[in-house]
């Protein structure tokens, strides 16, 4: 795509509650747009809201942002020509703007009631007709005006949209037109004098000079009236008269054809912090919600991304999160790390809270041992604790089920003759370990799988983990044994 303009777009989330991921699909979009460019990334703050916006929300998106990678051209903690780039910080110029609007009628003052406009929406609702505000202020006179002020009535200031069809084409989903019945008047400053988003977001892209608004679809109903404002903005002055291209990205839908929101557990990105996801897994992932960098491969690094990054490429129908495969991308990512950045992607987990283990128990060279097989088995990093625990506890967890499923009939006469050959065999070679407990199992009639369950089970706790023989061998001769005799004592009564 060739631009004669630098690309411009920005990333302004809200600071309410924890940031989930369909706002990172956006930030990532943007993001990716911005960096093939060679462009410039704005993250700007919507906190408008008193009510709902909060400080801890706020250092919550910028922890979040850091996390995942991205660098931002413009915003807070960077500055730029344009701060500042909370909106709460903002008011004086949204209040100055609003004023030049009514001035110029391209705004009005709307005294209707709460009351009175239900009331007339029930009425075009009952008749088929579109029930938006119907402009019944459009032409209020400077008498009427006096009479509802004298009433003690407040007003709204609505934004006058044009008579004709806007008319604009969505870099995802072609050209779109919306008719005037289907786009009314609308408020963008409230009766206490704070200015709505409706009215903040279109003023702050114009003075930003933003070229791309790249948003959920979500939003598209929206977009002709921030067309009309932006058209509006360009006649008073305010920015240089660029109208942004949009597109509008995809719906992320959850279970159910439901659009995954806020509140479903798997939206979180705390969630995949907390677990332990590498940021450029869940990022390869959310990045395939409605965009692909080739039909035949779903694994890439971000550069890989940004270098083929192209809004015409992402569709337009809703794409479906599969937590699934969101966790074997992030399980590949793990298994492609360096080993030793896989260790110390692992540190977090190997610490209180997440240990189970006295913190003196933790043996760095026992681990660093076992390390590169659990990369080839875990998932997320979060599963590193349960994996290697069997090393790091005096005895290995008491898991009932997977003791019951492995200790079935003659399991004591097995472990017995394991215990013999493994005392006997060769500690230094895990292939010495495998045939101690292969030959054990053929004196009883076991195949290797069969003869290995108890032994898995007795000496780290679980039916399944990591590989077993070299388990035993870093774990080493003296504990495997012990905690042999204490699963004969057991099983004994």
């Amino acid at each position: 795509m060739a631009n004669a303009t630098p690309v411009r777009v920005r990333f302004c989330p809200s600071p309410t509650g924890n940031p989930h991921v369909g706002l990172v699909r956006t930030a990532l979009f943007n993001w990716a747009f911005a960096r093939h460019h060679k462009g410039t990334l704005v993250f700007r703050i919507e906190d408008t809201d008193a009510a709902r916006d909060s400080e801890e929300s706020y250092q919550q998106l910028l922890d979040s942002m850091r996390w995942l990678g991205f660098d931002w051209d413009e915003g807070p903690e960077v500055g730029g020509p344009h701060a500042p780039y909370r909106q709460s910080q903002r008011m004086d110029l949204y209040k100055d703007v609003a004023e030049k609007l009514l001035a110029a009628g391209h705004a009005y003052r709307c005294y209707c009631t709460t009351e009175e406009l239900d009331a007339r929406r029930d009425a075009a609702r009952k008749a088929g007709k579109p029930s938006g505000y119907d402009g019944k202020c459009r032409t209020v006179t400077p008498e009427q005006k006096a009479a509802y002020e004298a009433e003690g009535r407040t007003s709204i200031v609505r934004f006058r949209m044009p008579d004709e069809p806007v008319t604009f084409t969505d870099l995802v989903r072609g050209e779109l037109t919306f008719t005037p019945e289907n786009v009314p008047d609308y408020g963008i400053v409230r009766a206490n004098g704070a200015p709505l988003y409706t009215l903040v977001n279109p003023v702050d892209d114009a003075l930003m000079e933003i070229t791309h608004v790249l948003r959920g679809e979500d939003l598209l109903s929206s977009t002709p009236r921030q067309v009309a404002l932006y058209r509006a903005l360009a006649d008073i002055g305010v920015g240089n008269g660029t109208i942004p291209a949009f597109g509008h990205l995809p719906y992320v839908m959850g279970e159910g054809n439901k659009k995954l929101s806020k509140r479903d557990p798997q939206a979180s990105l705390n969630l995949y912090r907390e677990r332990g996801f590498l940021p450029a897994g869940l990022l390869n992932y959310l990045s395939l919600l409605g965009w692909s960098l080739a039909e035949d491969r779903d694994i890439f690094s971000m550069d890989e991304m940004v270098a083929a990054f192209d809004i015409a490429d992402v569709n337009a129908n809703p794409a479906r999160f599969d937590l699934k495969k969101c966790e074997a991308i992030n399980a590949t990512h793990l298994r492609q790390l360096e080993v030793k950045d896989f260790i110390a992607a692992c540190e977090p987990w190997l610490n209180a809270p997440h240990a189970p283990w006295a913190p003196e128990a933790f043996d760095r060279a026992a681990f660093e041992a076992i390390a590169p097989y659990a990369q080839t088995r875990v998932t997320v990093l979060s599963d590193i604790t349960d994996n290697v625990d069997f090393l790091f506890l005096d005895t290995p967890v008491a898991d009932e089920a997977s003791w019951s499923k492995a200790m079935k009939e003659g399991s004591d006469a097995l472990l017995r003759t394991a215990r013999g050959k493994l005392a006997d065999a060769d500690w230094s070679s895990p292939e010495a370990l495998k045939e101690a407990v292969l030959a054990a199992g053929e004196e009883h009639g076991l195949k290797l799988g069969k003869a290995q369950a108890p032994v898995r089970v007795a000496v780290t706790g679980r039916t399944v983990g990591l590989p077993l023989f070299e388990s035993l061998e870093i774990l080493g001769r003296d504990r495997t044994l012990s905690r042999i005799d204490a699963a004969l004592a057991k099983l004994a009564g």
